[in-house]
């Protein structure tokens, strides 16, 4: 049995609780279909305080073929509660079956609830393998450890597909124990994005078999992330942006992408940082702390204790938290921080609405940077949307790479945009490709940075997803 210590992993504090995925048909990848909407949780200091603590402390354990023709998908992603998380769906089995999953670069597994699974997934969208012509079980066992809990089960294998790609031989675990809190209804798993080197299942991930098979018509997949925190009226689900595979999409970028090769052997997403500016002034971190995994299943930004100390030294009033919030930083509220990021080419700006994670009260609020010690070989800071939903980021399977650029007027008009969110069907598939052996799992596994659901992370709404009704 998993051990079930109390959890509250980020994504998952405000999820809705009454929501399960149902498959559909007849709608092609990448069309969007208008989502019922629900009201805004309320957030009270206390939640805030409980949730930042394991945020912190949820990092500080993550990181410590046959091929048809090559194609592109589409993915409209949902923002679900101000920016807390954004999740997506792919669908699985003969008939396809769809279920909302986290879609993560920091990790690299696919898992979802197993129908047997008898601890930790009340109210979740299980997979009954019975009900699938194509399912082979792999007669292996699957657990996974996250900073603050764990799933097990086995591992198996069956057809997935997603935004119009298909792999017919996709393994994954079919987890049958959760710790408890690690899932919410609606979001029965997770589709890791790193690569195999980090994979605990040592099978090739989901998306990498894609790239490496030129499924794709060119090898990158990329995010637009939506804006609602700073938003009025928000509701529980609003337009989230687009995840796409096998292209950029250019009408949600302006300018160059700057691409920046990972500088040793693909595991995480990880780029050095090289410089940060925060009103003005810049802060220029030590080769020794400069790795930064890009990660879209983390909220916000965490680093080196000196440096995000630097960081807060730069705002006046600023001072370190206590309690819960211990090792994030408060700072007056009617200060408008100007914070930038560089990875070696231009420097990205980060929008005041997105430095600012809360407010304890009318004048004391909180920022997104807090301090983390990954320890080991573990990159030391971990950069998620607080950074990314100010960017157009794309990720390169060959040469390996990340590549940022300006978001569009499009893509700015979506933030706090008063437009339904989209839902996702099970369309049609436009390429597929044969997963390989595996076996290129490493012990870096271990070393995650914890649950890669963080609060504030995007939620993908995938063409081969759900509707919640």
């Amino acid at each position: 049995m998993l051990s079930s210590p109390a959890l509250a992993l980020s994504c998952f504090l405000f999820i809705a609780a009454h929501a399960f995925a149902a498959p559909q048909t007849g709608t092609a990848a990448g069309q969007s279909i208008p989502l019922i909407r629900r009201a805004p949780p309320i957030r009270t200091v206390d939640d805030w305080g409980a949730w930042a603590k394991n945020e912190r402390e949820t990092l500080t354990s993550k990181y410590g073929g046959s091929l048809g023709k090559r194609s592109t998908g589409t993915n409209l992603m949902t923002n679900q509660n101000a920016d807390s998380s954004y999740f997506g769906s792919l669908a699985i089995g003969t008939p396809p079956v769809s279920f909302n999953v986290i879609l993560d670069t920091g990790s690299s597994d696919l898992w979802v609830a197993d129908i047997n699974c008898a601890v930790g997934c009340s109210r979740i969208q299980t997979f009954n393998d019975a009900d699938s012509s194509t399912f082979q079980n792999l007669s292996q066992p699957f657990q996974i450890q996250y900073g603050s809990g764990a799933a097990a089960g086995s591992l198996v294998e069956d057809v997935v597909q997603m935004a119009g790609f298909s792999v017919p031989n996709q393994a994954f675990g079919a987890v049958t124990q959760v710790t408890s809190g690690l899932l919410n209804s609606p979001v029965s798993g997770l589709l890791g994005l790193a690569w195999e080197s980090i994979a605990s299942s040592k099978h090739t991930p989901f998306w990498q078999t894609l790239a490496g098979s030129g499924a794709w018509s060119d090898p990158v997949m990329a995010f637009q992330l939506t804006r609602f925190i700073n938003a009025s009226k928000v509701n529980t689900e609003e337009p989230g942006g687009s995840f796409t595979m096998g292209f950029a999409n250019t009408s949600l970028y302006t300018g160059n992408i700057d691409w920046q090769d990972l500088p040793s052997t693909p595991t995480y997403w990880i780029l050095p940082m090289t410089s940060l500016t925060v009103q003005g002034n810049t802060i220029t971190p030590s080769s020794a702390e400069s790795f930064s995994a890009i990660d879209t299943g983390t909220t916000l930004i965490g680093g080196p204790s000196d440096v995000i100390q630097s960081i807060f030294q730069q705002i006046p009033g600023s001072a370190p938290g206590t309690g819960d919030w211990e090792g994030y930083w408060t700072y007056p509220c009617n200060t408008q921080v100007n914070m930038a990021i560089s990875f070696g080419g231009p420097s990205w700006p980060i929008a005041p609405a997105d430095f600012l994670l809360t407010s304890l009260s009318q004048s004391q609020c909180i920022g997104a940077f807090f301090e983390l010690s990954t320890g080991g070989s573990a990159p030391s800071w971990i950069v998620g949307d607080t950074f990314l939903k100010n960017v157009y980021s794309i990720f390169r399977f060959n040469p390996p790479s990340v590549g940022f650029a300006a978001l569009s007027g499009t893509a700015v008009q979506m933030n706090g945009a008063d437009a339904p969110a989209p839902s996702a069907t099970i369309g049609s598939i436009s390429a597929s490709a044969t997963a390989g052996a595996g076996g290129g799992g490493s012990n870096a596994a271990s070393r995650r940075w914890g649950v890669d659901w963080k609060p504030l992370v995007c939620v993908v709404a995938v063409a081969v997803g759900a509707t919640w009704m």
